[in-house]
């Protein structure tokens, strides 16, 4: 596959997504499931997913997938697409517009492109690992060189605890300027066009963060796990601007001190 052909063919998935995706949002009517682990689901997840993967069969007969909803079909190929058709369920479903679809190419397991659409703000952005553009446009991770400057989201409070420890999120919560759950993959999206400085997830699966790796890398900024690591193959995800990166790890792996 041509690298030229990766971001028309992203876009034309991103669209029929979209055009799945928008009827059902806010939609009294719009019924939700939960899964065996108890994560909702909604039709619009599982048919937005279907139409996707029916795309790339079409075109990419040998190429892999893997889909939060479907599952693993070929996923030892050379290429694979990752899919997550409504990243941030929950909020789709009780009407809030943070969330959106998230869509990865990995080329022999690792991201090569990666995008996050979100239908209803037309806003569609997309990463190689070099650049990262908003409809077309290129952005870049803003220069925050001080923590005490910085914007922090994350998507669930309570996961951190649940998952993390809670005193050195607590620490950088207290050095940072501002603190809101502006979570999901848009947290993502507002990181990788200059609107904050650090987004952290405590627990993640790998259709929630393929398609995260290659734009906020393209866009400037670090991505790895919680403990500094690469991501993949990790269950967690910090990503910030390259200057505070490093200082957002130290603090979040600090050790309470004994009274």
């Amino acid at each position: 596959m041509l690298s030229e052909k990766i971001l028309p063919f992203v876009q034309t998935l991103a669209n029929k997504s979209a055009k799945v995706i928008e009827p059902y949002f806010a939609n009294p009517e719009v019924e939700i499931e939960l899964k065996a682990d108890e994560s909702p689901v909604t039709q619009a997840d599982r048919t937005a997913e279907k139409v996707m993967r029916d795309h790339i069969t079409k075109h990419y007969p040998k190429h892999g997938i893997i889909g939060e909803e479907f599952g693993e079909e070929n996923p030892d190929a050379e290429f694979v697409w990752v899919l997550d058709p409504i990243d941030g369920t929950k909020s789709f479903a009780t009407g809030c517009p943070l969330f959106g679809t998230l869509i990865a190419l990995l080329h022999e397991g690792q991201p090569i492109a990666g995008a996050i659409n979100q239908p209803l703000l037309k806003q569609f952005c997309y990463g190689d690992n070099r650049k990262t553009l908003l409809n077309g446009r290129p952005v870049q991770m803003r220069y925050t060189p001080h923590l005490k400057d910085a914007v922090l989201l994350t998507t669930d409070l309570g996961n951190i605890y649940r998952y993390q420890r809670g005193y050195p999120f607590e620490k950088l919560l207290e050095s940072t300027a501002l603190f809101r759950t502006w979570g999901d993959c848009y947290g993502y999206l507002l990181l990788a066009t200059g609107w904050a400085d650090i987004m952290i997830d405590p627990v993640m699966n790998p259709w929630d963060y393929m398609a995260l790796m290659p734009v906020i890398r393209g866009s400037g900024g670090v991505i790895t796990t919680w403990e500094g690591n690469d991501p993949l193959g990790g269950q967690s995800i910090v990503a910030a601007s390259k200057y505070i990166h490093g200082r957002t790890i130290e603090i979040l792996n600090e050790r309470e001190e004994s009274p």
